[in-house]
């Protein structure tokens, strides 16, 4: 893992050292998922049939989980496991409730109305990865802020396993976060099918959830025909620590995100060299007990970074410069840091609040902005899944009230036709040309 000082490393290597890309732009990728996206376009079905055979090796009956198989996957989960993803649901629907807004109107003293109508999305798809894995926490962290949302029909793509059955904790997680219908679909044309629709799998108004780079890519591509929530890179943290931080627990943070795949980002800026020199033991310590610690040294060597800063203000800088997915404060007093935080997908503050917390119970959702995008977007959350429509209603005094700015403003535009609109309302005559 790399480490640098900012007294002798240049700006300019600095943020190389922190820049993370989408990187979207592979031409065959995109070649391959758009013959897929076009194939289920125009076959429907039969094409996710094809596929599901040819990338998850399963010839399925029914693209669609029967009610049996929800009721086999309740019977499945360990008491124990299912308590723990209820006792997530419900810490994830609370914080959504938060976010909720409400129509509003407004009227001015000479009757003009304006105002903001709230509508939810009719039908929502949602992608949650699966095949090896499981990832029953997308499953909550996507479909819940879309059930208090108010969207009508809640769908889920994700790929079967090898015996065609879906794992029973998605299936449970699909359940408690308020899913209708749950399709044996994954990849690309997973994207296609709820973008599109097919014989079985109905066309939705928006696509959200993670997924590998031909799932993204797909996400990209059909975004005009339907909505989507974000373009997600591979998952990242930043910690920002001074003196009186842990150094085991910034480690331990350190390796939270780096043990998802190599392709991850782990980064730690501080003004304590001696702290860098304890983070780097207790990493080194922590990795030989993991069991993912090829992943993890690999996503060191190549994703990790220290930066040794001359100060706190100048590292609350280059974090902002990170715009990281997770932003850790590890000092003593985060409050005191939290207002200059200006880019940032999840700010954790303190000694205790983990990443894991935010990933499973915390209660904000996990799909959080990566890649640097966290400069502009937000973590998903409830006004993902409503629409906004302006609402404007005058009366003829309200509008006589600002006919000259209209029509000077359409004058000035050169667009006659809108400036006639409003002196016919008002009982003028019309110059003659």
């Amino acid at each position: 893992m790399r480490v640098v000082s900012t007294e002798n490393t240049s700006r300019e290597e600095i943020t190389a050292l922190l820049r993370r890309s989408l990187a979207l732009d592979d031409a065959e990728v995109e070649a391959r998922v758009r013959t897929i996206l076009n194939d289920v376009a125009s076959r429907g079905d039969l094409a996710l049939r094809e596929y599901t055979a040819r990338f998850d090796g399963v010839q399925l009956d029914s693209l669609e989980v029967t009610p049996e198989e929800f009721q086999q996957a309740g019977r499945d989960v360990p008491p124990p496991v299912a308590d723990a993803l209820r006792l997530a649901a419900r810490r994830i629907r609370r914080f959504h409730e938060h976010q909720k807004r409400s129509s509003w109107f407004d009227v001015d003293e000479h009757g003009g109305l304006v105002g903001q109508m709230i509508t939810p999305l009719r039908r929502v798809g949602v992608y949650v990865p699966g095949g090896l894995a499981v990832y029953p926490s997308s499953v909550l962290m996507c479909a819940i802020p879309a059930q208090v949302a108010g969207v009508e029909e809640i769908l889920l793509c994700t790929p079967p396993r090898k015996d065609g059955t879906v794992h029973p904790l998605v299936l449970l997680a699909a359940q408690e976060a308020g899913v209708h219908r749950v399709f044996k679909v994954g990849g690309a044309q997973a994207i296609a099918a709820m973008a599109y629709g097919t014989q079985t799998v109905p066309a939705v108004d928006k696509v959200v959830g993670p997924g590998n780079i031909y799932v993204t890519v797909a996400k990209k591509l059909v975004y005009g025909q339907v909505g989507i929530d974000m373009l997600a890179g591979p998952s990242e943290v930043c910690i920002l620590a001074d003196e009186s931080a842990n150094a085991r627990f910034v480690a331990m943070d350190m390796l939270t995100q780096a043990e998802h795949d190599v392709h991850t980002a782990a980064f730690l800026i501080t003004p304590s060299p001696a702290l860098v020199q304890a983070v780097l033991q207790e990493i080194e310590r922590a990795i030989a007990d993991l069991p993912r610690r090829d992943i993890l040294q690999q996503t060191l060597a190549h994703n990790g970074g220290i930066i040794i800063t001359r100060d706190m203000d100048e590292a609350v800088e280059l974090a902002n410069a990170c715009a990281p997915e997770h932003l850790a404060l590890m000092v003593a007093e985060p409050w005191r840091y939290l207002p200059g935080i200006r880019c940032a997908g999840a700010v954790l503050m303190g000694d205790y609040s983990p990443q894991s917390l935010g990933d499973y119970v915390a209660g904000p959702s996990h799909t959080l902005p990566t890649s640097g995008t966290a400069r502009y977007a937000s973590p998903l959350n409830v006004d993902d899944f409503v629409k906004k429509t302006s609402v404007i209603g005058f009366t003829r005094d309200a509008l006589q009230e600002v006919a000259d700015a209209i029509q000077t403003l359409a004058q000035v535009e050169g667009l006659d036709a809108h400036r006639l609109a409003v002196q016919c309302r008002m009982g003028e005559q019309p110059e003659q040309a």
